[in-house]
């Protein structure tokens, strides 16, 4: 088979995919997560969201829920501790798709709600099982080792 076609080169990519993902994630955790965090109304909004799903304890899940997700995002832009926010944020918003899916009844819709949390389950997992990349905290912290 031709180079070409094998596709291998891609893998030099890696590294800066890894960035990629985490900066993009990570910023965007932050900035889905910072209203929540700087008004009191905003958060009693989403405690209100989460009372309306059946969320257990809802005054206690929605600033667990906000303030992991900004540890996340924190964490992610730097790749710090990278594997660990992966399976938190899994797990976070593996939460958000058991309570949300539910909702949806059955109804072609379904797959369309669930693609963002779906899609955070996923990347979460990815950077779980794979880590930061060379582009990272991470990376550096273990080098030094």
């Amino acid at each position: 088979m031709t180079d070409w076609i094998r596709l291998d080169g891609l893998k030099r990519g890696e590294d800066a995919a890894f960035l990629l993902l985490r900066l993009y994630l990570g910023g965007f955790l932050i900035w889905g997560v910072w209203d929540n965090i700087t008004s009191a109304e905003r958060m009693a909004e989403f405690q209100g969201f989460l009372t309306a799903l059946n969320a257990p304890m809802p005054a206690l899940a929605a600033p667990v829920s906000v303030w992991a997700q900004m540890l996340i995002g924190v964490l992610l832009i730097p790749g710090l501790l990278t594997r660990w926010a992966g399976l938190l944020l899994s797990l976070n918003f593996l939460v958000a798709v058991a309570l949300i899916a539910p909702t949806q009844g059955i109804f072609p819709d379904i797959p369309r709600e669930l693609f963002g949390p779906m899609m955070c389950v996923l990347a979460g997992l990815v950077l779980a099982t794979h880590g930061a990349g060379a582009w990272s905290a991470d990376a550096r912290l273990s080098r030094r080792r």
